[in-house]
């Protein structure tokens, strides 16, 4: 501290000194002309003592931001020329801004750094995104201060090197401009000849240059390789002369139902071809099926509740009864049955979309055979763009002692009519917690096995603590590094659990779920014949705007990436329709920074953007705010205090990185963070919001409050206690 105090003395009585020497001096043309005389003759008899003398002078003079660099500029013109002048400001000014630099970095330290970067987030995020083409921006506009420019940039993260570089290939172009003028100075009748409003454009359109030439080279890239693999296909493949179609879709799940809605909407012909049901996994299988059966189970957990409470009556004998399961089952096929309507063939035909059941078989890039019915002969389709859609398929590994069609998976559970009464699930994921929650309320035994150290390993670890302690609660076994060895026999297992010195237990169970992930269905619709690039995972390699390798074929949904959300492959298949159909002219790159994810558990767990340690490991500075539920005034009033909001920022700003909502109406409130963070609203904003009373949603607004708590000015707030301890007098 003793040492920066005496430099920032040292500097500012530099400073001072140097603005009353030099403060004064004339900058008008006769002044430069009459100066330039004087020092003509010297340099002429001592040309290299007086160019070192010239390079130090303008070092001190850039450091300190003294005045007089102009005449300095226009001076080195005048007396060493265009070319030697032009040199020597040009070192001069960049050692004297990495000087600055420099200073500003070691003095201010990273606590003025911290301090100011909610103010210089604007400028940091510039350095993070465009890096150097940032700072030749900065430096070639002559409207921004050059000392100002050395200060901002010393307090992000900008290494010095680039700087250095950066800063003597921006300031060249005006460097030259100063020195052409100093040259010419007998032809200068004033100062402010030098930059007229046509050379200040044109500074202005070289600074912007980088910045735009930084989106559209990109853009000029993918489509010079598009156009490419283009030329490779037609060499490869047969082109048809004559399209009967714009888009062929092959999948009718979330992914494929958005993209040819959104295709139709924008009145192209569209197929859309499907050999299994309408809607796909999440209507059938998935999403629909499965939160029927979880909203079904949180009913019956709270009639036992208030049964247990003495609230209602616990049946004959006082003994508590169980629904009939087949009921259950049938409510759920109901749920299905009344949703199907929105994902119908009716309902697409109705919207212009041609909808044709059977089996896919692309040929080329261009055309598709499709088999329906019992139809002899395939059908022939060919359109400019096909789009891949055909989802993904649960993994089931290969068990001892287990046959495969003794396992159920998501697709085949729905099809059972007894509940079981000990139930053995593969897997802790989203899937595996969800059944297993659900499965127990209706009063089956249940046992989780899961390989990771903990549950839901995806999310952040004070998630998967308090999922865990739910399922403790509930009476759920949970077995965390653990595999499955072998089965014995039909109802027997054995598992090893890595936390017991690797001894085997023995867990009976009636019927055995595999919630192990899902994995991209590639193999048949012809896929392996168009050869389209693959991911080690086996998923679809596709661009930011969705495009194979093949160009003219584009994937969405669960077969061109991991994350199996339904949101997340209706995004990509508007994008997949709107690229096909316009990317020539206009491609739209796809955002997914944003994404929400949500596990319907009690508590649910909800997600936006990065855990803490994938934001750690992205290179961001994290500050973690929690707020425990039990906190907010609508959780108490509904009994419902299990939980907690997190949110991860950006140390030193206000910037939302991600959020976690652990507890009920977590997928309804995570909506509000991933509103936030992808139109850039900081948390003092969010914490300025009004929210209606008593509401769940007053969540985001308690934990932006926090987060400003934990950041009070306690010097300031010290001296307003005197200031008001004064005015009471």
């Amino acid at each position: 501290m003793l040492k920066r105090v005496v430099s920032v003395l040292t500097i500012a009585s530099l400073a001072a000194a140097g603005w009353w020497l030099l403060g004064g001096i004339s900058t008008d043309a006769e002044s430069l002309r009459s100066l330039r005389s004087e020092l003509e003759d010297q340099v002429y008899r001592a040309p290299l003592q007086s160019a070192l003398i010239f390079i130090v002078a303008y070092w001190v003079v850039a450091a300190l931001a003294l005045p007089g660099a102009l005449i300095l500029t226009l001076l080195g013109g005048a007396l060493f020329g265009l070319g030697l002048g032009a040199l020597l400001v040009a070192l001069g000014s960049s050692l004297g801004a990495l000087l600055s630099f420099t200073v500003v970095r070691l003095i201010a330290g990273q606590a003025l750094r911290d301090r100011l970067a909610a103010r210089l987030a604007t400028v940091a995020r510039g350095i993070e995104a465009d890096g150097g083409f940032y700072v030749f921006t900065l430096r070639v506009m002559p409207v921004f201060p050059f000392f100002l420019v050395n200060v901002l940039l010393a307090l992000t993260p900008l290494r010095a090197w680039t700087f250095y570089w950066v800063s003597v290939i921006g300031m060249l172009p005006a460097t030259l401009i100063y020195v052409n003028a100093g040259h010419q100075l007998a032809t200068l009748t004033s100062i402010g000849d030098i930059l007229s409003p046509p050379l200040l454009m044109s500074l202005v359109v070289l600074a912007v240059f980088p910045l735009i030439a930084r989106k559209v080279l990109p853009l000029m890239a993918q489509r010079f390789r598009v156009a490419a693999a283009q030329r490779a296909s037609r060499r490869r493949w047969q082109r048809p002369t004559r399209f009967d179609r714009d888009l062929i879709v092959i999948g009718a799940g979330a992914a494929g139902l958005v993209a040819a809605n959104i295709a139709s909407t924008l009145r192209a012909r569209v197929t859309l071809i499907e050999r299994e049901a309408m809607g796909g996994d999440c209507l059938n299988t998935g999403c629909v099926p499965s939160k029927a059966l979880i909203r079904i189970a949180e009913r019956v957990q709270l009639a036992r509740d208030l049964a247990r409470q003495g609230l209602v009556a616990n049946g004959a004998g006082d003994q508590w009864r169980a629904p009939d399961f087949r009921l259950m089952m049938a409510q759920v096929r109901d749920t299905i049955d009344r949703i199907a309507p929105h994902d119908s063939v009716e309902r697409y035909e109705s919207l212009g979309v041609e909808c044709l059941r059977g089996e896919a078989q692309a040929v080329s890039p261009w055309t598709v055979e499709v088999r329906t019915g019992n139809a002899s002969e395939p059908r022939v389709l060919h359109a400019r763009h096909l789009i891949i859609a055909t989802g993904a398929e649960p993994v089931v590994p290969e068990i001892p002692g287990l046959a495969r069609q003794h396992i159920l998976t998501t697709q085949t559970l729905w099809s059972i009519d007894a509940l079981p009464a000990r139930l053995l699930i593969l897997g802790g994921g989203a899937v595996g917690c969800e059944m297993a929650q659900a499965f127990r309320r209706l009063g089956s035994t249940v046992c989780v096995v899961e390989r990771a150290e903990r549950l839901l390993a995806r999310e952040e670890p004070e998630a998967s603590a308090e999922v865990l302690k739910a399922f403790i609660d509930d009476g759920i076994q949970v077995l965390l590094k653990a595999e499955l060895a072998r089965v014995e026999s039909v109802d027997r297992a054995h598992v090893a659990h890595i936390n017991v010195n690797g001894r085997q237990e023995q867990i009976a169970f009636d019927q055995l779920l595999c919630a192990l992930g899902r994995r991209a269905r590639v193999d048949g619709a012809g896929l392996e014949s168009l050869g389209l690039a693959r991911l080690p995972d086996g998923t679809l390699q596709v661009d930011e705007w969705m495009r194979t390798s093949e160009p003219s074929v584009f994937a969405c949904g669960d077969v061109a990436t991991t994350d199996r959300l339904t949101h997340a492959a209706g995004q990509m298949g508007w994008h997949a329709a709107v690229n096909a159909l316009f990317g020539d002219l206009w491609p739209i790159r796809i955002d997914r920074s944003a994404l929400p994810r949500c596990t319907f558990t009690d508590p649910a767990v909800a997600r936006v953007g990065p855990t803490r340690d994938e934001a750690e490991r992205a290179g961001y500075r994290v500050d973690c705010t929690r707020v425990p539920l039990n906190t907010l005034d609508r959780a108490i009033i509904d009994r419902q205090t299990r939980g907690f909001v997190m949110v991860l920022t950006e140390r030193g700003s206000d910037r939302l990185l991600g959020a976690t909502v652990v507890g009920a109406h977590a997928d309804d409130l995570i909506a509000l963070f991933a509103l936030a963070i992808r139109e850039r609203i900081g948390m003092r904003r969010l914490m300025s919001s009004i929210i209606a009373y008593p509401g769940w949603a007053d969540a985001s607004r308690a934990v932006a409050a926090q987060w400003q708590r934990e950041r009070a000015p306690e010097a300031l707030l010290t001296w307003l206690a005197r200031w008001h301890r004064w005015r009471r007098g």
